[in-house]
């Protein structure tokens, strides 16, 4: 079985990748979508969030006050780190766990927003990158998240460039309105399927 991560600037159509695999019937394994639920079920990482940060991080509901950790974080790296410090082990053993469940498939798939940022990458069998210019990127967002451009620009600050991502990446998947999603989906897929061996790949 191949462990292959995908990432990507945001807004970049990671999920939007990861849906099409899902619809082939690839397993994917979300990485912010577990870390979030476990942020909120976990009583070791509340008891050290509550501790580390602040006991208010959590409403009367027992959930993470996620407005008020982002504030923080967003504009704080230290204090983002001490986050992730604590959140990604979890995610990485729930993400084993998962795999083996999964370990008869040809390839599985790990969705995450900063793998390269972490390290994480290095764990992993091959690494898919989405591609989308920032301006894109930066005009999709606002339109989905109603928020401003200096608002999504310090979100990217926390990510690696687009370069530096692209050199790192083993495939890369265009996805900036003009070059067609599916086909290199589809391409891409069957390519691990076969556990073809090649060197860097652009569609």
């Amino acid at each position: 079985m191949l462990k292959i991560g995908i990432t990507g600037g945001i807004g970049s159509g990671k999920s939007t990748v990861c849906n099409i695999l899902k619809n082939l019937g690839v397993p994917v394994f979300t990485s912010d979508d577990v870390g979030k639920f476990l942020l909120n079920n976990d009583d070791y990482l509340k008891t050290q969030i509550k501790k580390i940060f602040d006991r208010d991080m959590y409403m009367s509901t027992g959930r993470l006050d996620r407005e008020r950790m982002a504030k923080l974080v967003f504009n704080n790296p230290d204090e983002l780190e001490k986050l992730n410090e604590l959140v990604h082990p979890k995610v990485k053993a729930e993400f084993d766990s998962w795999c083996k469940k999964n370990e008869k498939r040809p390839y599985v798939v790990k969705e995450a927003a900063i793998l390269f940022e972490t390290g994480l990458y290095r764990e992993l069998d091959k690494m898919i990158t989405v591609f989308c210019p920032k301006e894109e990127r930066i005009r999709r967002i606002m339109k989905r998240d109603s928020t401003t451009k200096g608002q999504i620009e310090k979100r990217m600050i926390q990510q690696i460039t687009d370069d530096e991502r692209n050199k790192l990446a083993d495939y890369i998947i265009m996805n900036d309105g003009i070059e067609d999603l599916l086909p290199q989906v589809m391409e891409l897929h069957e390519l691990l399927l076969n556990e073809h061996t090649k060197d860097k790949v652009i569609f």
